[in-house]
């Protein structure tokens, strides 16, 4: 039995030592090198005398990166990756809620990572991976980690602007990651290839399977993903079978006819995803030209690892037929709640709630908003037994199947990404010229709609939230209006902004 994810490095460092486990387009590492730099960033952090402590990694996309988790994990703390394209103000917000002991940087970006509002240690990762492995100390260390610690907090959007720090144990990516390889059959003879960011949670189904199994991951440059025939070469050239990406990217392939310039016939084997609705339209373009791969539809927020369903598909659909979610993944149990909080009849709309070991262990230093999600079990009178309620509203079709319909509030799923639109509202808010706005979401054009009550350019509202959320949270259209609708309750009507979309 596992108790926690470093016994995988542990066994697969010792079987496979000389084989690639990790490589990027800078450099590659080794189940041994991973195994070695890993315990020697955990002795250092060891001989500071922190343990059980967030700790940020601070760091750009790499094979390094996952060295520093490893190690963070060693040393029996947990792990928090930031951004590091993400704006100041809000990689601020989220260090004010870690409070973190310690932040893991590179020599080049230890001048950035000490602008920022922290007064955590700053550590160069090229420094601490040289320090002197103290094996003794990390086994001792590793003896007091029990499966329900954490192993690391991701930050998702928060509705009042501040971020939420979803926190997950050893115990819940364990019982995810033993379905993944069991449900899918990996095995060191896999090669995964990466699109998701670190800070993204469809990473850890790419990280912590290829440790497990001692399979090989690549981390696709990002540029690739704008160049289709140019990534179907890269997945050819790497022999990469397996890849778990956010449904847009494989839109871009397939809008893109890309399929038909690069035969993959012989390369992929599975296609999985998750993060956003996949078009029926679009993935039949993929079935038609790669017909013998197995394709899975992958569902579920962070706060319960990464996915808690999943549908293999198995038979034909129409182009605008919706795509199943499927069935609760092994160890999950779904309640689809009405109203009533009774279980859902027939195909009748209800919320989708998730029980089990795969549940976050709740927000990070934000105990109102994880008594607001994760709830005693209404079902359950005899027992306190926790339930997360997703705010995804769902139904079960003839098969027995869950059909995803849409966001319960104001929460959304835009180009993979879980977004509140009320953080976009709270930085638009903040411009001078701006006294009302509301954010919509544009399900049939796939884009954030900001509503206003002034004239003002989209490029200029643009560059005034531009340090304060993402890129992936700009509005992809603005809608100017003389007079905001307001409501009986004197709330800003979005019933009647809908119809303007």
């Amino acid at each position: 039995m596992k108790t926690n994810v470093m016994q995988w490095l542990d066994n697969t460092a010792e079987q496979f030592a000389d084989k690639v486990a990790f490589t990027d387009a800078y450099k590659e590492l080794t189940y041994c090198q991973l195994n070695t730099y890993a315990k020697a960033i955990a002795s250092d952090l060891i001989r500071r005398n922190v343990f059980k402590k967030p700790i940020v990694v601070y760091m750009n996309k790499g094979v390094d990166v996952i060295t520093a988790f490893m190690g963070i994990a060693y040393s029996g703390n947990f792990y928090s990756p930031i951004d590091t394209e993400m704006p100041p103000q809000r990689a601020n917000k989220i260090l004010e809620i870690l409070q973190p002991n310690l932040v893991i940087t590179t020599e080049e970006l230890k001048e950035n990572a000490k602008m920022l509002n922290c007064s955590a240690e700053i550590l160069v990762f090229e420094d601490i991976i040289e320090h002197e492995i103290n094996s003794s100390e990390i086994s001792d260390r590793q003896s007091k980690i029990i499966d329900t610690d954490l192993l690391y907090v991701l930050f998702t959007s928060g509705s009042t602007g501040t971020p939420k720090g979803v926190a997950i144990s050893h115990r819940s990516v364990i019982d995810y990651i033993d379905w993944v390889t069991e449900t899918f059959q990996i095995s060191e003879e896999d090669s995964f290839g990466n699109q998701a960011p670190f800070y993204f949670d469809n990473s850890v189904l790419d990280i912590y399977s290829t440790i497990k199994c001692g399979a090989t991951c690549y981390l696709i440059p990002k540029e690739l993903f704008w160049q289709p025939v140019l990534l179907l070469n890269y997945l050819k050239e790497k022999k990469i079978n397996t890849i778990f990406w956010v449904p847009s990217a494989l839109i871009v392939v397939s809008k893109l006819k890309a399929l038909t310039k690069v035969d993959m016939s012989a390369t992929l084997k599975r296609v999985l995803f998750a993060g956003e609705v996949m078009p029926n339209k679009q993935l039949n373009i993929w079935r038609t030209y790669l017909p013998n791969v197995q394709y899975a539809n992958l569902y579920g927020p962070t706060e319960i690892t990464v996915d808690c369903t999943c549908y293999i598909v198995d038979r034909e659909f129409s182009d605008e037929e919706p795509l199943p979610i499927g069935v609760p993944v092994t160890n999950a149990d779904i309640l689809v709640l009405n109203g009533d909080d009774r279980l859902v009849e027939g195909e009748e709309v209800g919320e989708l709630c998730v029980r089990g070991t795969s549940l976050a262990l709740g927000y990070y230093n934000n105990p109102q908003k994880t008594r607001e999600a994760f709830v005693q079990n209404p079902l359950n009178k005899a027992l306190p037994e926790v339930i997360y309620r997703t705010g995804d509203l769902v139904r079960y079709n003839s098969y027995g199947e869950l059909i995803y319909l849409s966001r319960k509030d104001s929460q959304i799923k835009h180009l993979g990404h879980r977004i509140e639109l009320g953080e976009i509202e709270t930085a638009v808010s903040s411009i001078p010229e701006i006294s009302l706005c509301c954010c919509l979401y544009d399900d049939v054009n796939s884009r954030i709609v900001l509503f206003i009550d002034t004239e003002l350019d989209q490029a200029y509202i643009i560059s005034q939230i531009s340090n304060l959320v993402p890129k992936y949270m700009y509005p992809g259209k603005v809608i100017s209006l003389e007079h905001m609708p307001i409501n009986a309750n004197g709330k800003i009507d979005r019933v009647k902004l809908k119809e303007m979309l």
